[in-house]
């Protein structure tokens, strides 16, 4: 079974992507903030993480590029979450996200988005 982490400080959005994402036979993994992130992979060995931008006092962004700039995590693909930010143009930078999905999200293209990655 595919192990996904999502981390968003909306704890009704937590609720919302394990649903979905377990209804559809993920196992899931949530994260209420970015600080305990990296020692949340560890645990889990996630197989992909969604991640929201604005994470109270914390930038997803920021956390992306961490993910991305370390070996043991650089592998993981990384799903950028958020309704007030639009990365589409900066998808192919160094240390971006591999997806963006926008809020609120279609279950189809969250299920869909999701699927492509851990297939790649």
């Amino acid at each position: 079974m595919r192990r996904i982490l999502a981390v968003d400080d909306n704890n009704d959005i937590l609720e919302v992507l394990q649903f979905i994402l377990e209804d559809s036979g993920y196992k899931v993994d949530t994260l209420s903030d970015g600080h305990h992130l990296f020692d949340k992979i560890s645990e889990n060995q996630p197989d992909l993480i969604l991640l929201d931008i604005m994470l109270g006092n914390m930038d997803g962004r920021e956390l992306c590029r961490e993910v991305k700039s370390k070996f043991e995590t650089n592998n993981i693909p990384v799903i950028l979450i958020s309704a007030s930010h639009d990365l589409a143009g900066t998808l192919s930078q160094k240390g971006s996200p591999d997806a963006f999905i926008s809020k609120p999200f279609d279950i189809n293209v969250l299920l869909n988005t999701v699927r492509h990655h851990l297939a790649a």
